[in-house]
């Protein structure tokens, strides 16, 4: 049977009347599947039961169950280990923030890009998700919030995965989660966060979706960088920042740059006078995380005292920086902790 979760109501039309049904049928299906959290055609009551009937025996609603839920101290954070059929699983975030309800979404089942601080890549790359999987990643989020009268404000793509690696599939999702007849989120509302896969980047720009877009760096030179980012190889440094600057002329938006602060690695003055250099006249920030220590990578979290001389030596150099705000560090919200914990042995052999 063909999944229909996650197509868009002209591919539902299409696929309609090429079985002769109506076309107003279509836009029943896709309110009941974007709007209503169906979960089965027999749930979707305003259609007639014999075409409830043929729809299922055509179609599968093919959404994630929850493995596993953990929840911060403070009740702000909650993370999610979603398995879908095929039992590959992801890990989503909730994160309550005072400007509202913001979510943080995986786009592969597992990672390839090799980065030395990520638990997401200790056991490779799964497989991409499609554009419905991204959805229901979403629409889980969401149903749990609109029990509560609320709902998911702004979005980022910043879990498990390179989105751009799996550009197509992110590039549908990211339309039809802008479509009114799904959460009509505002492009302005999300940001994509990626390892600098030049050429991409470069189409994201034409799309003409003005979303954010986050780079991360995490070192202001090329051989730092490739030790903690091997995709550096393929795409250095100086190609990354100039695909951001492209990225900013072309669109409008600033980029943010994430950089991953490591005690006694990337944390002294030196780095954060190159980062600098690196950055003088793009419309950009940076955006500095001290490192979540993953037990397998052996990173240590900067001092206090060393956070602070980094973002005031980019300060100086008139760079904007912020330091990021941690939630969730009692949940193991990294990515991929979660995903490492509750994988079988078999699974993380293979």
């Amino acid at each position: 049977m063909k999944s229909i979760f996650g197509m868009t109501l002209e591919e539902m039309q299409a696929e309609f009347s090429a079985q002769n049904l109506e076309k107003y049928r279509a836009k029943q299906v896709a309110e009941w599947l974007y709007k209503k959290f169906a979960k089965s055609f027999s749930d979707m009551t305003n259609l007639p039961k014999d075409l409830r009937a043929a729809l299922g025996a055509k179609y599968r609603i093919e959404k994630p169950t929850l493995r596993t839920r953990l929840d911060s101290a403070d009740g702000r954070t909650s993370k999610f280990l979603l398995v879908f059929p095929d039992g590959a699983s992801v890990e989503s975030v909730l994160m309550r923030q005072p400007y509202g309800n913001s979510i943080c979404i995986s786009t592969q089942a597992g990672c390839n890009m090799g980065c030395a601080f990520c638990a997401s890549t200790l056991h490779g790359l799964a497989r991409n998700l499609t554009a419905g999987e991204m959805l229901a990643e979403v629409l889980f989020i969401e149903e749990m919030l609109s029990k509560e009268g609320e709902k998911v404000d702004t979005m980022v793509l910043m879990g498990s995965g390179e989105p751009l690696m799996n550009y197509d599939n992110v590039v549908c999702f990211l339309r039809l989660l802008h479509e009114k007849y799904v959460l009509n989120m505002g492009y302005r509302n999300i940001t994509l966060s990626t390892s600098g896969i030049v050429p991409a980047i470069d189409d994201l720009a034409e799309e003409g979706m003005p979303i954010t877009l986050s780079i991360s760096l995490h070192a202001p030179r090329e051989e730092l960088r490739t030790d903690l980012m091997p995709i550096n190889r393929k795409y250095p440094l100086a190609d990354v920042v100039a695909a951001g600057r492209r990225y900013a002329e072309k669109t409008g938006r600033r980029v943010t740059y994430e950089y991953i602060l490591i005690r006694d690695l990337n944390d002294g003055e030196r780095e954060a006078r190159e980062l600098a250099k690196l950055l003088k006249g793009q419309t950009a920030s940076v955006n500095l995380i001290p490192v979540n220590p993953v037990p397998e990578r052996g990173f240590e979290r900067p001092t206090d005292e060393s956070v602070a001389s980094f973002c005031s030596i980019l300060a100086h150099h008139r760079i904007t920086a912020t330091v990021r705000r941690e939630m969730g560090s009692d949940i193991q919200a990294a990515c991929g902790q979660l995903r490492s914990r509750h994988m079988s042995a078999e699974e993380k052999l293979q």
